[in-house]
């Protein structure tokens, strides 16, 4: 009954998309199109509320229902601030976490426009709860308006991680996974209630790193001194009152009054981010900008859910055909690879890490981006470049690798099942299976395991040019802040995603004069594309989207990502796994 319900859920979604959402896309696609008009004196409006992926879709059906990208969000307000015809910005802050990295991205987006002698005015609904992260978005702006009534809430910042360990003991099911090295937690989610000694350490480590530097931004930008700030956000929270009060804040009105004060301030009008395209990009320096988000999964990345819409995926295959035709291209001068993952499988890192050897061949340098996590097989595909650029609060690092299974015969048992199986040839041969390893099977296991690790650890030695034995002190498994990181060699620098583009065109042989020519993939969709990927939508059943809606409900939607993704990763194939378990921020 449940899979026929599932199945009968899946059908009807796809027949919706089918006969309302396609016909919609071809009457759509007989429209007359072309670029927004120019608005003088414009406002640019910037909505955080907004659940941005990082880069911009992969596939013809996500990018036919998807919003504009975050990667895209920083590139126009880096256009807009040298175009005459944008007077300033609009921004709407959350009321939650939006995450340190981001946060650290559209703060020096918001500097280099007041710089150029645009206002900013961001208006809040109240910071409920919530980590630095928002508030350090917006403080930056000229003004920053706060809703009467609303309560500033930014007493610190927390990462929480969800431990499985309990849940699987209760069903009987024994996770039997090695892994390389005390500080490479994956596993322990999966085989404990809570953190280990290395792991507690690492993320101590981490938040410390983390509100340290939100501080200091906060600080100066609000021009209270950094002790004194500390205290404050400390003792939060506050009525709204109070924050003007405090100075955290300079104003107490509504969103439209906000809103209405940006558009008398320039004498014109609000135009979103998603309609504004900015000047024409032209320069000697041709650079292309190239990533992935998401899971590091073999294959193209092709989805037949339905509910799976815009759900990022890290394909190898995608990622690596896309970096060996700009090898391939003589107009490229130079390639910002874009990296937002906390890693995956390691055959499919190290697939990408050779298309990015290959770019190098070609002579082009090659400049990684990292977005708000580039961890594990995340940092694997980065460690070759010729430079790494990680903001402050990226989460990276994490070189290790682990691999096993969940031995659950002794759960299904419980329930009447009694799997048993016959095999011929070497006794690796059933080590998959449901029952527990073997002692010879956890050796070989172990022994795989560790020639990943060793390539691993000698690839980061050569991409970064350290010795050897200093990545094996450093990896063992632990994350880093991007400002930590910068100061053990593992990144080349802190900064944005402009900053990694200046980088580029700097290592390409090019100045500032010269200007630069971005290039950037941005799917688009016809008609066809749409009913090929809705026919192969169709065939699938219950989603991870599905559920995702469910527990969300319930736990959170930033839990209930970071629960969908750990439920993930159990059920990949075997194999070598160089992966981060989520942090949820807050």
């Amino acid at each position: 009954m449940r899979t026929f319900l599932l199945t009968f859920l899946g059908g009807l979604a796809a027949l919706v998309v089918f006969f309302v959402l396609i016909p919609l896309m071809l009457l759509m696609s007989f429209l007359p199109s072309g670029e927004p008009q120019r608005v003088p004196n414009a406002v640019i409006e910037v909505d955080l509320r907004r659940s941005w992926p990082d880069q911009p879709a992969a596939d013809a059906l996500s990018a036919a229902f998807s919003d504009v990208s975050f990667v895209e969000v920083l590139l126009r307000l880096n256009s807009a601030a040298s175009d005459p015809d944008v007077k300033g910005v609009f921004v709407r802050a959350p009321e939650i976490d939006l995450g340190s990295s981001r946060a650290e991205e559209l703060r020096s987006a918001f500097l280099r426009l007041r710089a150029a002698d645009k206002f900013i005015i961001a208006h809040t609904q109240g910071f409920l709860a919530s980590g630095p992260s928002s508030y350090r978005a917006i403080s930056a702006a000229s003004e920053i308006w706060m809703q009467p009534g609303t309560s500033f809430e930014t007493p610190g910042i927390t990462f929480e991680t969800l431990f499985l360990g309990g849940a699987f003991a209760k069903f009987k099911v024994d996770p039997q996974i090695e892994q390389f090295y005390e500080f490479k937690n994956a596993a322990d989610t999966y085989k404990r209630t809570s953190y280990s000694e290395p792991h507690a350490l690492a993320m101590t480590a981490l938040a410390t790193s983390v509100w340290g530097h939100s501080i200091a931004d906060i600080a100066a930008d609000r021009k209270i001194q950094p002790a004194a700030l500390r205290t404050l956000l400390e003792a939060s929270p506050y009525s709204s009152e109070r924050a003007v009060e405090l100075k955290l804040v300079d104003k107490l009105g509504y969103p439209e009054e906000a809103a209405a004060a940006a558009r008398e301030r320039a004498e014109g009008e609000l135009v979103a981010i998603s309609d504004y395209r900015g000047q024409p990009r032209d320069g000697k320096a041709v650079i292309a900008i190239v990533g992935g988000e998401g899971d590091i999964v073999t294959g193209g990345g092709e989805s037949g859910d339905v509910f799976a819409i815009g759900t990022p995926m890290f394909a190898s295959d995608r990622v690596a055909a896309e970096l060996m035709e700009i090898a391939k291209n003589d107009e490229i001068n130079a390639v910002v690879f874009r990296v937002d993952s906390g890693g995956g499988s390691a055959t499919a890192s190290d697939q990408i890490w050779n298309a990015v050897k290959k770019v190098q061949a070609s002579g082009k340098k090659v400049v990684v981006s990292m977005g708000s996590a580039a961890a594990s097989g995340g940092y694997y595909v980065a460690a070759s470049a010729d430079s790494i650029v990680a903001t402050r609060s990226t989460i990276t690092g994490s070189i290790g690798v682990f691999g096993g299974k969940f031995a659950i015969a002794d759960g299904l048992r419980e329930f009447g099942i009694n799997p048993a199986s016959v095999g011929i040839g070497g006794e690796f041969a059933g080590a998959y299976s449901t029952e527990d390893f073997t002692p010879a099977q956890k050796a070989k296991l172990q022994q795989s395991l560790q020639g990943t690790y060793d390539r691993f650890t000698r690839l980061v030695s050569e991409g970064r040019d350290l010795p050897l034995q200093k990545v094996q002190e450093i990896a063992r498994g632990r994350v880093w802040s991007g400002e930590d990181a910068l100061a053990q060699g593992l990144v080349n620098k802190t900064g944005d995603l402009i900053t990694a583009i200046e980088e580029a065109r700097n290592l390409a042989g090019f100045t500032e004069a010269d200007g630069v020519d971005l290039r950037m993939n941005i799917h688009t969709s016809t008609p066809f594309d749409l009913i090929a990927s809705t026919m192969t939508a169709a065939k699938a059943g219950a989603s991870e989207g599905q559920v995702l809606g469910a527990v969300a409900g319930v736990i959170g939607r930033q839990r209930a990502e970071a629960l969908i993704s750990q439920l993930r990763a159990v059920g990949q194939a075997p194999g070598a796994k160089v992966w981060m378990a989520p942090v949820v921020e807050r």
